[in-house]
């Protein structure tokens, strides 16, 4: 997929600290002007843009909040549904929340998290901004946007030769001019769903393990005729999104047969059968977490299998 690297292996994990606020934000964005999710010197990215917000916001506390995501999508990657957590000092979260004269709940006692959300929705520039943070909450307990998460959803979007061309939807479809064959897709894309390894689809990353639990995968046409696969795993390794993607594409284009991607997934090695199809039509829709009694459980369970080798989830 364009990546989403596991689902956010960022500065690494800390642990909960009980004298801390964490904060969950829900984030989207237009991945086209970002050089992925992760900060990276000298390149416009996602983390970064938001980070700097947050940097803005709490300048004046001596606080510089770090970011943990669900999951670091590459360049050119949307997403509608990307989950990240940020722990701040409650002095700090009181300072940069105290309402302010003119504030329309300075009569009543703010939500903290709401009030946060706006001013960092001003500071971002909501109305021409290509990043938005969508939501802004009190993380339950033991809720970590990276370990806690049970599954990461996908969305990829193909205008083929029977889809309508829709020019304002152009930075995140992907045209192709031949007509595929969408029931071929679909059948190609099931056989692929299970706990498997995934090494043929995925990019190799040294010490990173490639088998995943492909919960979904399957196609549809738009009522427009745009052909729309959903994916759906525990966490995704290095390009596996965008190589299965390609992989239906190849079928449908009858450059592969059906049966051959499944074939290919049972070589588990890499291969340069299919293409590995472009960043802009690939949306991170939703990230899944488990009912807010297990979140600590599960983000655990996660960490300790992670601690174990170096892992990422990446589109």
């Amino acid at each position: 997929m364009a990546s989403t690297r596991d689902p956010g292996v960022d500065a690494g994990p800390q642990r909960d600290r009980a004298d801390l606020v964490r904060l969950r934000l829900g984030i989207a964005y237009d991945g086209g002007g970002f050089a992925g999710w992760s900060t990276q010197p000298g390149l416009r990215t996602v983390q970064g843009v938001v980070e700097q917000a947050l940097g803005t916001l709490f300048r004046r506390t001596g606080t510089a909040p770090r970011l943990t995501v669900a999951g670091r999508t590459d360049a050119g990657v949307h997403a509608l549904g990307q989950v990240a957590h940020l722990d701040v000092e409650p002095e700090a979260l009181a300072a940069v929340t105290k309402p302010r004269r003119g504030d329309a709940d300075s009569a009543d006692a703010p939500d903290p998290a709401a009030v946060l959300l706006r001013r960092l929705t001003g500071i971002l520039g909501a109305a021409e901004a290509d990043v938005v943070v969508t939501s802004a909450a009190v993380a339950p307990p033991g809720f970590d946007a990276r370990f806690s998460a049970v599954w990461r959803r996908y969305e990829y979007r193909i205008a083929d030769g029977a889809a309508l061309k829709d020019p304002l939807a152009r930075n995140r479809t992907v045209w192709l001019p031949r007509t595929l064959d969408a029931a071929a897709m679909n059948a190609s894309a099931r056989s692929l769903v299970g706990l498997h390894d995934f090494a043929a689809f995925c990019k190799p990353r040294p010490e990173a393990t490639t088998i995943r639990t492909l919960q979904a995968f399957g196609w549809t046409r738009d009522p427009d005729g745009v052909l729309v696969a959903r994916l759906q795993a525990d966490a995704f390794c290095h390009s596996m999104v965008r190589a299965l993607v390609g992989s239906s594409a190849a079928v449908g284009e009858g450059r592969l047969d059906q049966a051959d991607p499944a074939a290919l997934l049972a070589a588990a090695e890499r291969t340069s059968a299919f293409k590995v199809m472009p960043a802009k039509g690939l949306v991170l829709t939703e990230v899944g977490y488990p009912p807010d009694a297990e979140l600590a459980a599960r983000a655990e369970q996660t960490r300790a299998r992670r601690e174990l080798r170096v892992d990422g989830v990446v589109g």
